[in-house]
Formats: C-alpha cells, structure tokens, sequence
C-alpha cells in the first residue's frame, strides 16, 4: 500500500484525547445548540397555545355551570355524590336518599347534560389536571353571573321605572337607594303573607324586629303574577311575574328580547333563527346566537329559574357584592327551595323536555301548571 507523500494535506478522524471526545468547531457547535434552542422553543409555544386554548374552552363552556345546574354547591360536590351513589349500586347497599343528596345528584346530571363531555373526561384526567380542569370551568361560571348581575343591574332599574314611576327613580349605577329603604324595591322583596301597605309592616321590616325577620323562607312578593298574593292558593300565580319573564329573557335570549313579557319581542325566534342559519351552509343573513344555544340549553328548567329568581332578588336589594347569605336572608336555602318545589313532585316523570320556543318565553307558567295538575292527579288518585 502506498503512503501519502510528504506535504499532502488529509482529512481523516482525529482520535480523540483523554477526555474521550472528537474535536468539533465552535461554529458548528454554535449552529447545533441554536437549532436546539429554536426547537424547544417551538415546543414551548405549542404547549402554551394547547394549554391556552383549552383554558378558554374550559372556561367557556363553565358559563353554563351556574346558569343551568348550580348557582353555590361546588362541582366536586356533585361529582362526589354521583361517585357515591354509584358505588353504593356496584355494591347493592344503596339506602334511600335525603333530598340534599337527591338534589345533588339532579344536579350533576344537568351539569352532565350542559357540559356532555365533562362525564368521560373526569375518567380521563389524572387528579391534578381534573382539579385544574373544575377550577377553569368555575372561572367560567362565576364570570357569567357577575355578567347576568351587571346587565340586570342597569335592565331592572329601567323597568321598574317603567312601570312603577317611583320618586325617586332607580339609578342604574348604584344599589344604596334599593332594598327595603325603597317603597318600590321593598314592596317587591316584602314576603308575599305580609302587606307592605301597611306603615307597622313596613316599619317592622326595615328595623328587623324579630316579627318581621325576612329570610329564605317566605316568597317574596316580586314572584307572583301581578306582584299579587292570594292567601287562599299560595301556589296562584308564582313564578309567573312580568320581572322573572323578563329577567329570564334578557339572560338567555338577549336584552332586547325582554321589552316584551309575552314572548312577542324582537328575540322570541332566536333559537329558531340559529337552527334555520346552521342549515344554510352559504346564508349571508347575520343571526344573532343567544345565550341558550351557545350554553346548550334546549328547555326551561327549574335551575335555570331558580337562578334567574335569585339574579332578581340579589338585584333589587341594597348589597353591593354577592354573597350567599344577606342578613337574615339565605340565598342557598332560597334556590333550593324554588328547585325542590319543582323537583320534588309525587311523579317522578315530571322532567318534560320543553320545547325551544318555551325557552324564549321563559315558561314558569307551563312548569307552574304542570306541577299542580301532578299534584291534583296524585291527590286524585289516592
């Protein structure tokens, strides 16, 4: 074999040193640990993007929580009473429910039926992303009562100046004037039993003497039809107020939707005027989607009025924050007690679907009706 001549220059491998490695120039080093940093980077950016887009998923999809299944017991209440239940029918131990944990578990199946992918992805999680999952979708939740809170602040000022002219007239940008220290507000959040007419009543009320203690008990007056009371049928006509339809409307169809309590405003369709745009792939025609359809909400429900009636009371009261409980008032016991005088009926096939045109007319009359004639056929049948 012949050897290179004296002088010719080669390219071969230079054997490494003690340490092992090949010499390298700094150049090619340099481009190597910058086309790394350029791909870790890259990395970085689209788990940032994925964990973003999924935050506002989440966070989204939780403005239905408060609207349509639980206005202040916690998801992992719910989801903890479902585990339970259903681990007491693996087991065949099942004992009879209490009503808390039957609203409970009627809770969860309507968070399950506005949010129907929630169910599979509590099996799929791991603890922690779960956990941060629910804390998302509660940002969601709470989001959209403080924005029902704010648009109902302004709407009911309006309307009760509307239809009252009270001197002096509601400010839409504070509540110290509203509550029992108003003859209008406090004659709409006075229990129905009492007659705020009368100057003892009244006097009673805004001193908080132990006769005239308002709590969570008692209907106020603003739920019934009229904002009249009949003492001889406490059920006559609740729940069927000008203020509830038109509070109802505002927050599921649209503001503009509630100038008329009948179903006869400018957003009565609007769940019909969707279907028919999703059917025309190439329709030009702008529709406005209401909060029902982005929330999944195809009935009115019994939590979906509860909340609505809890929004109205919060907003013709005094207080500026939300809370739970308001002196002597709870609003807790309050929504449940409107859920169960739904819910807890003699028959348990009471749960009709509505149709969506119901939801535009927010029909507490139809689910009023329907409740009394289940009574009479039960009290009928005995």
């Amino acid at each position: 074999m012949s050897m290179p001549e004296s002088g010719t220059q080669t390219h071969g491998l230079v054997l490494p040193d003690l340490s092992g490695s090949v010499p390298t120039s700094a150049e090619a080093r340099a481009k190597r640990r910058i086309a790394a940093l350029e791909e870790e980077l890259e990395t970085i950016r689209q788990e940032r993007g994925t964990k973003q887009r999924k935050t506002t998923y989440y966070v989204a999809q939780g403005r239905a929580v408060r609207r349509t299944a639980v206005l202040y017991t916690s998801m992992e209440d719910l989801i903890a009473e479902n585990d339970r239940r259903y681990e007491e029918s693996v087991n065949d131990s099942g004992e009879d429910a209490t009503p808390e944990q039957n609203r409970l578990q009627c809770g969860y199946l309507a968070l399950a039926q506005s949010l129907p992918w929630l169910h599979s992805k509590l099996a799929e999680l791991d603890i922690d992303d779960c956990e941060d999952m629910l804390k998302k979708l509660k940002r969601g939740a709470d989001a959209a009562r403080g924005d029902d809170t704010s648009t109902l602040k302004d709407l009911i000022a309006t309307w009760i100046n509307q239809d009252f002219r009270p001197s002096p007239l509601l400010r839409s940008d504070g509540k110290q004037l509203r509550g029992f220290v108003h003859d209008i507000c406090g004659k709409l959040l006075c229990p129905a039993e009492w007659d705020w007419d009368s100057d003892h009543v009244k006097a009673g009320i805004r001193e908080r003497t132990a006769d005239y203690i308002v709590s969570e008990n008692s209907w106020p007056l603003f739920v019934y039809e009229n904002y009249a009371f009949d003492s001889d049928n406490l059920e006559q006509g609740l729940f069927m107020s000008k203020i509830l339809v038109q509070a109802f409307k505002a927050i599921f169809t649209s503001p503009s939707s509630a100038r008329e309590a009948d179903g006869d405003g400018d957003g009565a369709d609007i769940l019909e005027n969707n279907r028919r745009a999703r059917r025309s792939v190439n329709s030009q025609v702008k529709v406005k989607t209401c909060v029902a359809s982005i929330i999944n909400m195809r009935k009115v429900t019994p939590r979906s009025i509860a909340y609505v009636v809890c929004q109205v009371r919060f907003t013709l009261s005094s207080v500026s924050s939300w809370r739970t409980v308001n002196g002597d008032f709870d609003y807790e016991g309050f929504w449940n007690h409107i859920v169960d005088f739904f819910e807890d009926v003699p028959n348990p096939n009471h749960r009709e679907d509505l149709t969506p045109e119901v939801v535009s007319k927010m029909s507490v009359t139809t689910l009023a009706q329907q409740r009394k004639a289940l009574e009479d056929a039960a009290f009928d049948s005995d």
